[in-house]
C-alpha cells in the first residue's frame, strides 16, 4: 500500500506532520479528515525516491548515510525499542530523500515483511551485503549487533574512498584551473596582445606564429572543439559501461605505476573487509566471497574470485585456491591460508584490510605529491611560452628601432 507524508492542522490549531497509508491520495485525505485534521499538504512516497536518494548520496550504496542509518537503528534496537518504532523515530529525524527511503521500509515492515526483504526492494540504496547481513541477523536474533557491524563497515569503506579522493582532489583542482586559465589566455588575452603586433605588418617569429595559430583555432572553432570533446566523453562513458571497455580500463590502470599497485591493494582491502564482516555475522566463506565479488566492478578481481570459488567448491583449501590466481600477492594468499587453519580468518582479514588501507593511503599521498609539481611545471611552461611568444616580437621591434 502506498505511503503518504502529510502536514495538517489539528483541533488546537497546531501543525502536525506524519505518514499515513492509503490506496490513493484521496483516500489518505479522507482518513485524515475523519480524524478531524485540516489538511495543509499531502505527498506520495513512491519508488522515485530510489533515484532521488541515489542523487542525494552521490556515492551510491557505500554512502556514509547508510552507515549512519544502520548505526542509529542498531542503537535504538539495543536499548529495546521495537523495530517499527525505530523506523518511525528515524523517519522523523532524517529529511528529504532519505526520509522517503525509511518510510518505504516502515511501510513494508508494518505490512509484515522482514527488514531484509524490505531493504531488498530498494537495491540502489541497500546492496546485497546489507540485505544478507540483516537477513542473518534476523534469523540469528542478534539484529542490533549485525547492524552495528554493518554500520562500521559502511563508514570504514567510505573512509577508504575518501582518503584516496582527498589525496587526489588538489591535483584535480590544479588541473581544472590550469585548463580554465589556458582557455582564457588563448581566447581573450592573446588575441588582444597579438592584434597590435600583426597590424605592424612585420614578420612574426615562429613561437609567436605557433601561438597565434593555436589561438585562432580556439577562437574560430572553439565551440566545435568543445562539442567534439563532449561527444568523445559521452562515447568513453558509454564504452566503460560495456564489459570490453571496463576490462580495458582496469587493465590500463593496473599496469600504471603506483596507480596499479594502489588500485590492487584497495580492491583487496575492500573485499577482505567485506568477507571479514560477513564471517563475523555468521555467513559462510564461499557465500561471503560471492557477495564481495558482487560489490566490485573490477573484472580482473571478479575473475580471480570466481576461480577461487570454483577451486574451493572442488575441495581445495582457501590459500591454495587463491594462489592459483596472479591477482593476489603472496602475502594475501598466506594470510588467507593461515586464517583458515587457525580459525581466526575474520580477525586476520580485518588486520589485512587495515594494513592495505594504510598502504593505499601512503601511495595516494605519494601520487598526489608527484602529480602536483608536474601539473604546476606544465602550467609554468605553458604560461612561460605564452609570455616568450608575446614579448619576442616586441623585443625584436625595439632592437630594430635602436639600430
Amino acid at each position: 500500500m502506498p505511503v503518504f507524508t502529510y502536514t495538517v492542522v489539528d483541533a488546537a490549531n497546531e501543525l502536525v506532520r506524519g505518514t499515513i497509508d492509503g490506496d490513493s491520495p484521496r483516500q489518505a485525505r479522507d482518513q485524515l479528515r475523519e480524524q478531524g485534521y485540516k489538511i495543509v499538504s499531502i505527498n506520495a512516497v513512491n519508488d522515485d525516491s530510489k533515484s532521488s536518494f541515489w542523487q542525494f548520496l552521490g556515492r551510491g550504496q557505500e554512502s556514509t548515510q547508510v552507515g549512519i542509518f544502520t548505526g542509529e537503528l542498531s542503537t535504538l534496537m539495543a536499548v529495546g525499542v521495537p523495530l517499527l518504532d525505530c523506523l518511525t523515530t528515524l523517519s522523523k529525524q532524517h529529511k528529504n530523500a532519505f526520509q522517503k527511503v525509511i518510510l518505504l521500509l516502515k511501510d513494508q515492515v508494518s505490512a509484515g515483511k522482514p527488514l531484509a526483504a524490505a531493504m531488498a526492494e530498494q537495491p540502489r540504496v541497500f546492496d546485497n551485503l546489507c540485505v544478507k547481513m540483516v537477513e542473518v541477523g534476523e534469523n540469528a536474533g542478534n539484529l542490533d549487533t549485525v547492524l552495528r557491524q554493518l554500520s562500521d563497515f559502511k563508514r570504514k569503506s567510505a573512509d577508504i574512498k575518501d582518503r584516496v579522493l582527498s589525496a587526489l582532489l588538489y591535483p584535480m583542482i590544479i588541473f581544472a584551473v590550469s585548463v580554465g586559465v589556458a582557455i582564457f589566455l588563448m581566447t581573450v588575452v592573446i588575441p588582444m596582445l597579438l592584434q597590435n603586433l600583426t597590424e605592424m605588418g612585420r614578420a612574426l617569429p615562429w613561437p609567436t606564429r605557433v601561438l597565434k595559430f593555436l589561438s585562432d583555432i580556439l577562437v574560430q572553432h572553439g565551440w566545435w572543439i568543445a562539442l567534439l570533446v563532449g561527444i568523445a566523453a559521452i562515447f568513453l562513458f558509454r564504452l566503460l559501461k560495456t564489459k570490453w571497455g571496463l576490462r580495458q580500463y582496469y587493465g590500463l590502470l593496473l599496469k600504471t605505476p603506483l596507480v596499479g599497485d594502489m588500485l590492487r591493494k584497495q580492491e583487496i582491502s575492500r573485499v577482505s573487509l567485506i568477507v571479514a564482516t560477513l564471517l563475523k555475522s555468521g555467513v559462510e566463506f564461499v557465500e561471503a566471497l560471492q557477495i564481495g565479488r558482487g560489490t566490485s566492478k573490477n573484472p580482473f578481481l571478479q575473475d580471480a574470485l570466481d576461480e577461487c570459488e570454483a577451486s574451493i567448491r572442488s575441495g581445495r583449501d582457501i590459500g591454495a585456491a587463491m594462489a592459483s590466481s596472479s591477482f593476489f600477492p603472496p602475502m594475501v594468499v598466506q594470510i588467507y591460508s593461515i586464517g583458515q587453519s587457525s580459525g581466526q580468518l575474520d580477525n586476520m582479514l580485518l588486520r589485512l584490510s587495515d594494513d592495505f588501507e594504510s598502504q593505499v593511503d601512503t601511495v595516494s599521498n605519494r601520487l598526489s605529491a608527484i602529480i602536483e609539481p608536474v601539473l604546476i611545471l606544465i602550467l609554468s611552461v605553458f604560461v612561460g611560452f605564452i609570455l616568450f611568444a608575446t614579448l619576442l616580437p616586441i623585443l625584436e621591434a625595439g632592437n630594430v628601432l635602436e639600430n
